[in-house]
């Protein structure tokens, strides 16, 4: 009998120690469960990043930049990146987000898996799969974060809610989103975690001055190992993302609100300085070694990121001091708060009068990047960078009901102390760390996936409270819960409901995480434009080459180059730039292995659209030789200069010049409203007749004479994109990629009572101009046509292809005389056709002249009627061909006359004259019909259908940034980088899709 008691008291026992062991690690194997949950989420798009061939596919511009610098570190190992020449042309770029902390981590474990040398493959892998595992990783300090603010319990919510987050932080960590964004989120929970941890150690061992001077070192070791961890891993999250100086001026606005608390409720506020001041002051310690280029730039390894925290290490000393001399002197603390604001502000004006570039670089962060006070500047035109239209709605779809449990957790977490529960700072901490993320968000779309971290965090407090409010016993053994009262498990299914239900499949069919993961594909821009950048790459001569120049080999794609004085790189001749607009900067440079003038770092974009919406081929020549020659064609107003000033700007033996310029149906349709937003005149000017009155009445039968020819038509985008370059001088079409074919609408809203165009607030006509025929465009038309009161008029409809690519050249000079019986008011007419090698077939270039009384004249022409030069000789190879000789015709009064010409391509990229022989007179008295012969060949008048294309045509929402791609960064996405929303004007119709 006594052995079988003894029995049962050992499985008594042995059942108590596996209960115990389960209650103290059963969170462990639940959370290994919800990173395993969030990595599939993340991965389950693999396949669609995978290629054939083995050539990248991703998802956001700005990955396909990552993707560069992770294989120049590969080469370059363990270096990043110090100067990059292969963008910015002609100037290079220092590129301080890219080739960070987030690529020589996933450089390193390729080396890993790679055993010192991964192959090209290895390394794609890799990449893929780094950015899904960093946002399982996330999960841990998140976890920890929770439950030193909620328990176990709350620290496991907190988790679920992070995996569950089907927003801004799910789209910018899928396999493909190969984005410094994940890393950020990773690195910024770390440091918040580290600094937590070191707060409460200062609280309970009380590092006060008296210590310090002691030398008492047993004492000080625990909070100072812990605030110099908390310095590290902050110095960790500005290495992956120099950006990351908020989270500095984030802590620092909590150590001042901090101290001061402690001072008033009568501690001492030493142990908070001590904290402050050490691991301010290893941040510091750690930035100045990242320093990589001079100036207060937020986005580079520069002065910034050290000086602000030598500022907070001097600012929480001084508080200390103040703190004491205030009890020296006997003063009410209640004004110790006033005194300190006093301080702030004499340091603030001190700041601005010796580093007014610091000063002022903070003051355009924290009105544009933290707070949504100031959005009135480029960023506008980034969709991922804009503030979100409706902050409410955009939280809902973020996070569901989580964003409001979690200001519920935010109003428990400051009344603890007033319900007899002890003051931790941290809990400060978290409450101001909330905040900022929440401002951020509502600043810029792409900052809620820093938002979810609070959320996720908070909610642990908002389950804690609860719990302890209603007195409930998550953890309750099985006899206790036949006790459980029906009300507590009501309060039960009610917080469940409120965390997690808007979250789930079951509930949120089309917005929920595993979807959005599975829906995860590469960067539709990205896919399209492949085919024109791996054609520049095999049919244009290496930069440092072109024109027979011999000097690629000093320009290596993986070479390095050291910062240049005043960061402008000196190209050898032979180096040339790829004009375009700059959301697409990244994919020249690493599809193409060219180098483009604009980037979505937004390097160059003022210059890039000065081109673009230049009204003549004279004004946009002159940009060129101005940005050759290293001057800015642009005012301090963003207005182009005059043509005098430009002219003198010329440099004649400058040779860093733009050689291609590439454009796509985006930038002629959607985005032109974003290039217009760089430099004068505005989106309004481009789009409404010079002679318009405001409030002017227009009648339906004359809008398409009133809009058939507006400044839009007269750009550089629009004679390249929709005329072929058709009557100018340096263009050439040299490629044109007809992945997909765009239709493109403009319309007029009507009112049907008046047969009168409608009218803005502002006496603008609400007329559409060269809209993209997509998904969007559609829905809105349809919207207007079930409207009674408005009538939407078409006036003109056509197509166009994916992209175009153009080469500049000097252009062949036809010179030739005719007799004088062709009159005193003859013109010259010549004419080629072309074939670009797509379905659309060929088109006709025709140019135009007069003849001198003299009876003799010259016009130059941008094509060849022979293809004898290409890349072996330093130039292209161009895909578009002459049909046929030129057709020179010469129309007098009563007499016409004709001729046929060869012109060499030799003679096109040198500019040499082609003399024209004897002429033939023929019957034909009528010039070529150029509008006519525009018409039949490029069909641009041709009816287009409105369905055709619409929905690959349609905005992928990006810089998405993107989404973009936001993001730009941005998507953006909501994903990435990049697009921005609608032209600001109170336009009914919808007039422009920006970038990102």
């Amino acid at each position: 009998m006594s052995t079988d008691t003894e029995h049962a008291e050992e499985g008594t026992d042995m059942s108590s120690s596996v209960l115990e062991t389960w209650e103290d690690w059963y969170h462990i194997p639940v959370i290994g469960a919800v990173m395993l949950f969030m990595f599939w989420v993340r991965a389950q798009s693999y396949g669609a990043f995978v290629t054939e061939d083995g050539t990248a596919a991703l998802a956001g511009v700005d990955s396909w930049y990552h993707w560069r610098t992770i294989q120049w570190t590969a080469e370059n190992y363990p270096y990043t990146m110090p100067y990059e020449i292969w963008t910015g042309f002609p100037t290079g770029n220092y590129v301080g987000q890219f080739g960070t902390l987030f690529d020589q981590i996933i450089v390193t474990v390729a080396m890993v898996v790679g055993l010192g040398d991964p192959s090209t493959s290895t390394l794609y892998l890799v990449s893929l799969l780094a950015v899904p595992a960093m946002a399982a990783l996330v999960a841990i300090p998140v976890f920890f974060m929770g439950r030193r603010l909620g328990g176990t319990i709350g620290g496991l919510v907190a988790v679920v809610l992070l995996a569950l987050a089907p927003g801004q932080f799910l789209a910018r960590s899928t396999a493909g989103q190969l984005q410094h964004h994940v890393a950020e989120v990773l690195f910024m929970a770390i440091a918040v975690l580290a600094m937590m941890v070191a707060i409460r150690t200062a609280e309970r061992e009380k590092p006060i001055y008296e210590l310090v001077v002691d030398k008492d070192w047993q004492t000080l070791r625990e909070p100072a190992l812990y605030s110099a961890l908390a310095g590290f891993a902050l110095a960790l999250y500005v290495w992956v993302w120099p950006p990351a100086v908020v989270l500095i001026g984030i802590f620092g606005v909590f150590f001042i609100t901090a101290l001061c608390i402690d001072y008033l409720r009568g501690v001492s506020p030493d142990h908070l300085a001590f904290v402050g001041a050490t691991s301010f002051g290893i941040t510091a310690l750690v930035t100045i070694l990242l320093i990589e280029e001079p100036g207060f730039s937020v986005t580079s390894f520069g002065y910034m990121q050290p000086a602000l925290a030598i500022l907070g290490v001097g600012g929480f000393v001084s508080m200390a001091w103040l703190a004491r001399e205030w009890d020296n002197r006997g003063i009410d603390r209640r004004y110790y708060p006033v005194a300190v604001v006093g301080m702030i502000v004499v340091a603030l004006g001190v700041l601005a009068v010796v580093l007014p570039d610091l000063f002022g670089r903070l003051m355009s962060e924290a009105t544009g990047r933290i707070m949504p006070l100031d959005p009135a500047d480029h960023r506008t035109t980034i969709q991922e960078a804009q503030q979100p239209a409706n902050f409410t709605a955009h939280v809902f779809s973020e996070f569901g009901t989580a964003f409001y449990t979690m200001l519920a957790g935010l109003v428990f977490l400051a009344v603890r102390p007033f319900f007899g529960r002890e003051y931790r700072a941290e809990y400060t901490l978290i409450l101001v760390w909330s905040l900022f993320l929440i401002s951020m968000a509502a600043t810029q779309i792409r900052f809620a996936y820093y938002l979810v971290l609070a959320v996720a965090v908070v909610n642990a407090v908002f389950v804690a409270d609860v719990v302890r409010l209603f007195d409930l016993d998550l953890q309750r053994s099985a006899q206790s819960l036949r006790e459980i009262e029906t009300y507590q498990i009501i309060v039960v299914l009610v917080v469940v409901l409120l965390l997690f239900a808007p979250l789930l499949p079951v509930v949120n069919a089309d917005g929920n995480a595993i979807d959005r993961g599975e829906a995860a594909s590469p960067h539709p821009d990205a896919m399209v434009w492949e085919e024109s950048t791996h054609w520049l790459e095999s049919n244009t001569p290496d930069p440092g080459a072109y024109g027979g120049a011999d000097n690629a080999s000093e320009l290596e794609y993986y070479g390095t180059y050291d910062y240049p004085e005043g960061g402008d790189y000196d190209y050898p001749e032979g180096a040339y730039g790829v004009i375009s607009w700059w959301d697409y900067g990244h994919l020249i440079t690493t599809q193409g292995e060219r180098i483009p003038h604009s980037n979505p770092f937004q390097q160059n974009a003022r210059t890039s659209s000065a081109f673009f919406t230049a009204e003549s081929e004279q004004q946009s020549e002159l940009i060129l030789e101005a940005i050759a020659a290293d001057e800015d064609p642009l005012d301090d107003d963003n207005d182009v200069r005059s043509s005098e000033e430009l002219e003198a700007m010329a440099d004649e033996d400058a040779h860093e010049q733009m050689r291609y310029v590439m454009i796509d149906d985006q930038m002629a349709g959607g985005k032109f409203s974003a290039i217009t937003a760089w430099s004068g005149p505005d989106y309004g000017h481009y789009v409404t007749p010079e002679d318009y009155q405001a409030n002017e009445q227009i009648d339906r039968d004359e809008v398409d004479e009133r809009f058939g020819d507006v400044p839009y038509d007269n750009t550089t985008l629009s004679q390249l994109y929709f005329d072929d370059a058709n009557g100018m001088e340096h263009y050439r079409l040299v490629h044109e990629n007809d992945d997909r074919s765009t239709p493109f609408i403009s319309y007029a809203l009507v009112d049907p009572e008046t047969d009168q165009v409608l009218h803005g607030e502002n006496g603008e006509p609400q007329v559409a101009i060269n809209q993209m025929v997509d998904q969007r465009t559609q829905m809105q038309i349809a919207q207007l046509e079930q409207n009674p009161n408005v009538d939407v008029e078409v006036f003109d409809e056509r197509q166009g292809p994916a992209v175009k690519t153009y080469e500049r050249v000097e252009g062949a000079t036809i010179t030739g005389t005719v007799d004088e019986a062709a009159g005193d008011d003859a013109t010259v007419v010549v004419d080629v056709e072309l074939d670009p090698g797509t379905e659309r077939g060929a088109f006709v270039y025709t140019q135009e002249a007069e003849v001198d009384e003299d009876g003799s004249f010259e016009l130059t022409v941008p094509y060849a009627t022979d293809d004898e030069l290409g890349v072996e000789d330093g130039y292209t190879n161009s895909s578009v061909e002459a049909v046929s000789d030129y057709t020179v015709t010469v129309v007098g009064d009563e007499t016409a006359f004709e001729t046929e010409t060869e012109v060499s391509e030799t003679a096109v990229v040198e500019g040499d004259a082609v003399e024209i022989g004897d002429f033939e007179e023929t019957d034909d008295e009528e010039p070529v019909d150029e509008d006519a012969a525009d018409e039949d060949e490029n069909g641009a008048d041709e009816d287009a259908d409105a369905d055709d294309g619409a929905d690959e045509d349609a905005d992928d929402g990006e810089d998405a940034d993107g989404t973009d791609e936001d993001d730009g960064e941005g998507t953006d996405e909501t994903t990435d980088d990049e697009n921005a929303g609608d032209d600001t004007t109170d336009s009914i119709a919808p007039v422009a899709q920006t970038v990102g």
